[in-house]
Formats: C-alpha cells, structure tokens, sequence
C-alpha cells in the first residue's frame, strides 16, 4: 500500500481513494494473523523436538522476566520454555523487581535477570498448548548469590532491607544532660527537695 502512493507521488498522478483506510486496516490485520500463526507453527515444532529430551539438563540464556516465572532459552537448541515461579518456592520466596526486570530471593538474595546464564532441566512439553515447562537447576560450582557486588551469600537484597537490631541502652542514657537535674532545669530549679539559697552578710561601709 504505502508503494504504490509513494510511487503515484513521483509520477505526479495521485488517485484518491475513498477505501484506502479500510484497505489499510485489513492489511494489518492479515500481516499480524500471519505472524502469529508463525510463532504457533515455529513453538509447535519445538515442543516437538523438546519431547525427545524429558528430563535432561541443558545451558540457557534467561529471554524474559514476569510475575510469574522467567524464560530461558536453551543455547544448543534456541528453543524457549517457562520456569515458574511455583518452582522455585522450595529454595526461596522470590518477588519482581520491575524496575530491574529481575526476581529477587527475599532470604537468600539470589537474583534471575535477562541475559543472565542459567542451567534447567526439561520437565514438560505439551504439544496441545504449545507448551515447554523448565525448573532451574543449582550448579555445583556455581555461587548461591548472583546480587550486587560484596552480597554475601544469605545476604537480603536491597530491595528488602534488613530489620536493624534494637539498642540497648546504656548507663549514659540515664544521665541528665547539659546539667540537667530531674526535678527541673538547670542546676537552679526549683522542686520540693532543693535547698534554699544561703544569705551572704554585707559589710556596711564607713
């Protein structure tokens, strides 16, 4: 569509067309069903040939990041599947961070992002839905924390901040200030145990 106006543009013989908007509308709808059907047709195959490897381990790329779980894509095979957060509730309790599009461990602090390098395991492959379930696996070598630099393994995120341990109070607490007594200011308050001030004789002079 925009072609043939930009060509009708350099011929200098620009036809009005009345339907154009419709024209416009239904070429778009045609191109979206035909990309969706693309990725139906392309996630099809790959449950397909995921079926073949129930239950084997694989090196992933995380793809993207949800309320619910992350994506991983394998790196042998480019094939996506979800690893939900339900999954994951046996290592800790994760919440999304949308601003960092990252799911953070609120006890251990370990951290999913996009890009990062994850090892799954394939648990499911529903062809019916189109459907490949992963779980994450711990690596042996790998460390439990993946957070900010000089986070501690068991360290709490900083999207959840560490409650800070009562002080105790010490003797100094109890102490007036600034030479405050406890019946009132300063060292000249009066109160029912303060002690008159002494009378000073002065000399007459002569």
């Amino acid at each position: 569509m925009v072609h043939r106006i930009l060509q009708e543009c350099l011929d200098n013989n620009i036809v009005v067309d009345k339907k154009l908007e419709g024209k416009c509308r239904h070429s778009s709808e045609r191109e979206r069903a035909a990309m969706e059907s693309e990725r139906a047709a392309n996630k099809y195959k790959q449950v397909e040939y995921m079926q073949d490897f129930l239950g084997e381990e694989f090196e992933g790329v995380i793809s993207g990041v949800s309320s619910f779980g992350f994506w991983v894509e394998t790196l042998e095979h480019k094939c996506e599947g979800l690893v939900s957060l339900n999954s994951l509730m046996d290592y800790d309790d994760f919440r999304h961070i949308e601003s960092d599009y990252a799911l953070v461990g609120r006890r251990s602090g370990r951290r999913f992002r996009m890009g990062d390098k994850v090892t799954i395991k394939i648990v499911s492959a529903n062809l019916a839905k189109r459907q490949l379930d992963y779980e994450w696996v711990i690596s042996s070598g790998a460390p439990v924390t993946d957070g900010p630099a000089g986070m501690e393994v068991g360290e709490p995120d900083s999207g959840w901040p560490a409650e800070r341990p009562a002080r105790k109070k010490s003797a100094q607490d109890h102490k007036p200030r600034h030479g405050k007594s406890p019946h009132g200011k300063g060292s000249g308050a009066k109160g029912p145990h303060a002690k008159p001030p002494k009378k000073t004789a002065r000399k007459k002079k002569k």
